[in-house]
């Protein structure tokens, strides 16, 4: 069973429509997700790339990292994506969706970077970066030399 959700930004100016197969969610903790989302860690949830349709406007495109690029309204500035280069797969904000609360978290992502302060146990599986098959993947693509966040 696959769910259709709707999102895009607060100012209307960029909306998508996207397909999953289930409501789940991921907090990820890495520093450039902090400094993009200007938070202490940012949630996302995967889709295929090739079910993500942006129906209203597309967002800016900035590169993050070696290894991949975050979307964003040009307009007012609200984060809608983060992909890995060459990713069948993409990654959109759950605050950029309509209805935020149908996602449910799933696991945390990048703990290494996590700010303990404001950790809560949530009894959640938690991954380092490494663990992710597609960071591998750009990793190995641009010789081993992991990127560094600005």
């Amino acid at each position: 069973m696959s769910l259709e959700l709707t999102g895009g930004c607060q100012c209307g100016a960029v909306r998508y429509r996207a397909k999953v197969q289930a409501p789940n969610a991921y907090y990820c903790h890495c520093r450039m997700c902090q400094r993009a989302f200007g938070n202490v860690f940012a949630t996302f949830f995967n889709a295929p790339a090739a079910d993500v349709v942006w129906e209203r406007g597309e967002p800016k495109l900035y590169r993050s990292s070696p290894l991949a690029q975050r979307g964003f309204c040009g307009a007012c500035g609200t984060p809608l994506s983060f992909r890995y280069d060459g990713a069948a797969r993409i990654d959109l904000s759950v605050g950029s969706l309509d209805d935020p609360a149908v996602m449910r978290p799933a696991f945390h992502l990048c703990v290494e970077s996590r700010v303990g302060a404001f950790h809560v146990p949530d009894g959640l599986p938690e991954h380092a970066i490494t663990e992710s098959a597609d960071y591998q993947r750009c990793l190995a693509a641009t010789g081993g030399v992991p990127p560094r966040a600005r």
